[in-house]
């Protein structure tokens, strides 16, 4: 499952509107839709501030490459 699927799937189950999300989160609204579209690249302090607000933890996997 993408990002913008959990995020609209999670957002829906709270009965949140992209509205609510981004003033929750403290993110533009066209970020929200950016997102939840499948577009845009938002930073990942931009992704951890809407997951906070929706309750979904973000795990970091740093991967080293020879």
């Amino acid at each position: 499952m993408e990002l913008k699927d959990i995020m609209k799937e999670r957002r829906e189950i709270l009965s949140l509107t992209q509205q609510d999300l981004a003033e929750m989160a403290q993110v533009g609204l066209a970020t929200i839709k950016d997102i939840e579209r499948g577009k845009g690249n938002p930073a990942l302090n931009t992704v951890k501030k809407i997951l906070d607000v929706l309750g979904i933890e973000i795990e970091y996997r740093i991967r080293q490459t020879v």
